[in-house]
């Protein structure tokens, strides 16, 4: 019995790639110190793998910022402003294309599906000229078959690649991305065949679109791109790999009908499903890889419930025929639980991070073999025990109060014009008020004093001092540069979830369980394992603190229950909606004090609610019933003159517009620069919007400063479609991990535009 990974992460088990890239970002290292840190990571993980014994060993899974944009690297996809003239794609192009560079801005960016990372978004139109431009897939196959490692080269599927994809500039919005297959074909053609010659077996396509609801004529592109591959794929086994969700009936007997396929990867996970399917008939001759160890959560499997699964799908395939697998790259879980010196025993005994993960896939192959390791599975049985009976996991009083939640709307009782006139009325604000997300830059002797005080290094009071200080200086910069809400600039706040985890039962936290979000930048999720309350107050103190500084209104800050559920490791023993419900309790507790606390602008972050969404059409109601419901829970009880903001980033809102309206927020704030104000086309289109938005005008993912006539085009673009009195003006997201030598001047030029718009509105 064969075993395989889908993917592996690539920041290293200490984020070694993330420093690596930083220092060459900064000029401090060469290209050549990036490529051996990056080299010697790749190698470690191979042969990780092969000596733990799996079968199958993905490469070209490690990227330099991201997988899709070295699919752009490879076809030779540059959009034209970055210059590039040919031949094969450096860093300069490559990097210039994620992070923009001094004259042009960065592509698009936005969520792989609905997980946390964020991939490079394609940019094609019908003069695309794709050329064969990076070679990184056969030089990444040579150098671990240099290393005695015979891996599967995997490639972004030519169709999921398309389908990702979005019409350049200029390019009419109804252009056929599919269109352009038989284009990107012949460049797959001439990859396949080096990868031929270079002496591999084994192809991986990644094609996670066949999970979503796809129109006929797009499986059809499935069907004819397969066909066209046909020849140059003779002579290798190719496997179609799918994840993150149930694949429809129709993708499935399109995918399972592909004649130059020979394996087909499911997850068994999320997609419980797709078993359904697989029973009902699966091609003979085919390889079944098997998605059982859950690619995106940090439990240890239950090789029990995973060996029924196995055996009964070996019934169906036949044993020569099934292959354990990952649901889908290990991308999305923590790195190396060994790594963890500060998590407690018993916690630890119930996780499984993806080092952990790729021992419990070849447990499972072997066992399946008939060499099962009798002492693995019953300690793995023995800590899922322990889990289900642990007295951390359940609190009684949070149970009650959740379920409690069912019978109410959880509405506040006015409107929301109503609510605006009395908020004006309080604070006062000009026409396009400035004010931003939430974070200020955080420096390196920020970081220190956080890190000294957690360490007992320094007294609380030292750290008060120092953290009031810094707050100091940001309500100062933000007076002198005379935006009208202020934040206090989060320096006490290492993550905004993280920092709110630390403060609420239920969850555990880990040192080292960082994943990649997108290039070098990484999350530490924490883990929820039981019901969540809310001991004692969690901002009030340092948002009172803030507000005795200044007469102008201070924004409390808040992360929501929806994020703090999609950006955490989530328990798997009870449905997503009821870890939400208990969150939202707690997260309304807070707000109440704040708001008693004189805190009169209260922002509740929801910056992943739209990632949460499920992949199909048919689970999107359920979802947006609960989160939205888990955001209104949070501010029901708060008065009409207390005003409360929302922030949301890098999502497509347009199809659930209607459900952001509904949260009944009283300010919105949405990314929006990137994305070549996408967003406002809703609006264009008709739908009617009250209460306060702030569509970002400043994209801080990329260390450009905007001239103040570009920001001032923007408001204006947004005039056209909002109502002047309902329009904020602000940048994209937190500014924490800019530099305050970006931030002045940009911020300058943000609050010099507002000024110029108004000055020509009150002409």
């Amino acid at each position: 019995m064969a075993s395989h990974i889908v993917g592996y992460p690539r920041v290293g088990p200490k984020r070694e790639l993330k420093f690596a890239l930083e220092s060459f970002w900064d000029g401090k290292n060469s290209a050549e110190d990036l490529k051996k840190v990056s080299a010697e990571l790749r190698a470690s993980i191979w042969k990780q793998q092969a000596g733990a014994g799996i079968k199958y060993i993905p490469s070209n899974t490690f990227s330099y910022y991201d997988h899709v944009l070295d699919a752009t690297a490879t076809l030779g996809a540059v959009p034209p402003r970055y210059g590039w003239t040919g031949g094969e794609i450096g860093f300069d192009t490559y990097f210039s294309m994620a992070r923009g560079n001094a004259s042009v801005p960065a592509m698009e960016m936005t969520k792989w599906f609905d997980t946390n990372y964020h991939f490079i978004v394609p940019e094609l139109g019908p003069d695309v000229n794709f050329t064969y431009s990076s070679h990184k897939a056969v030089e990444e196959y040579k150098e671990a078959k240099a290393l005695g490692v015979d891996t599967i080269p995997v490639l972004v599927g030519p169709v999921s690649y398309l389908l990702l994809s979005k019409p350049a500039k200029g390019v009419d919005k109804s252009f056929s991305l599919l269109s352009l297959l038989p284009k990107v074909l012949a460049v797959y053609k001439e990859v396949v065949a080096d990868l031929k010659a270079a002496g591999a077996s084994w192809i991986q396509f990644d094609e996670p679109t066949l999970v979503l609801d796809l129109e006929s004529h797009k499986l059809q592109a499935f069907t004819d791109a397969y066909s066209e591959l046909a020849s140059t794929l003779s002579g290798l086994n190719v496997l179609i790999e799918t994840y993150f969700a149930d694949i429809p009936a129709e993708a499935y007997k399109t995918l399972t009908s592909l004649s130059s396929v020979s394996a087909y990867g499911f997850d068994l996970v999320r997609g419980t499903k797709t078993l359904d399917l697989i029973k009902s008939g699966f091609p003979s001759g085919k390889y079944l890889f098997a998605g059982v160890v859950d690619g995106r959560n940090i439990w240890a499997n239950d090789l029990a419930a995973s060996i029924s699964t196995l055996q009964a799908l070996e019934g169906i395939v036949g044993k020569d025929k099934l292959v354990v697998s990952t649901s889908s790259s290990l991308l999305h879980t923590a790195v190396d639980l060994v790594n963890e010196t500060k998590l407690d025993d018993e916690i630890k005994s119930w996780l499984a991070f993806a080092a952990q993960k790729v021992i419990e896939v070849n447990a499972l192959a072997a066992a399946l073999s008939g060499n099962k390791d009798e002492a693995f599975f019953s300690s793995n049985a023995a800590a899922l025990a322990s889990r289900k009976s642990s007295p951390r996991v359940t609190n009684e009083a949070v149970q009650k109060a959740a379920a409690a939640l069912k019978g109410s709307e959880h509405r506040r009782a006015t409107n929301v014009s109503a609510r605006l006139d009395a908020q004006q009325k309080k604070l006062n604000l000009p026409i396009l008020p400035t004010t931003t997300i939430g974070s200020f830059p955080q420096t390196v002797e920020l970081r220190r004093v956080r890190r000294e005080y957690k360490a007992k290094k320094i007294s609380e009071e030292e750290y008060v001092k120092a953290i009031t200080e810094e707050i100091r200086k940001v309500v100062e910069l933000q007076e002198e540069l005379d935006i009208d809400v202020l934040v206090h600039g989060e320096p006490e706040r290492n993550d905004m979830v993280e920092y709110f985890g630390e403060q609420l039962s239920g969850f555990a936290f880990t040192v080292n369980g960082w994943v990649q979000s997108y290039g070098s930048r990484c999350v530490k999720p924490p883990i929820i394992y039981g019901d969540v309350s809310r001991p004692k107050a969690m901002t009030v103190f340092w948002s009172s603190k803030a507000q005795s500084l200044t007469k102008r209104p201070m924004k409390g800050m808040l992360t929501g229950p929806v994020t703090i559920l999609n950006w955490s490791f989530v328990r798997n023993d009870q449905p997503r909606s009821e870890t939400c419900y208990q969150i939202a309790l707690a997260i309304k507790d807070e707000v109440e004090d704040l708001e008693k606390a004189g805190i009169n602008v209260i922002q509740i972050d929801e910056a992943a609610l739209r990632e949460g969404l499920p992949l199909r059409k048919s689970e999107h109601a359920d979802y947006l019933d609960w989160s939205v419901h888990s955001f209104r829970i949070t501010n029901v009880g708060v008065q009409d003159t207390t005003q409360i903001h929302t922030h949301m980033c890098y999502s497509n809102f347009n199809d659930i517009i209607h459900s952001i309206i509904d949260m009944d927020a009283d300010v919105i704030t949405i990314e929006n620069s990137r994305s070549d104000e996408k967003l406002l086309s809703v609006f264009r289109e008709g739908v009617k919007y009250g209460a306060g938005i702030g569509p970002g005008v400043y994209d801080i993912h990329s260390p450009r400063i905007p001239p103040t006539e570009e920001i001032a085009d923007r408001i204006n673009k947004m005039l056209a479609v909002l109502e002047k009195n309902i329009l904020w003006v602000n940048p994209d997201c937190g500014l924490k991990t800019r530099k305050y030598s970006e931030v002045k001047p940009a911020l300058t030029n943000v609050v010099a535009a507002a000024k110029l718009i108004r000055n020509e509105l009150a002409k």
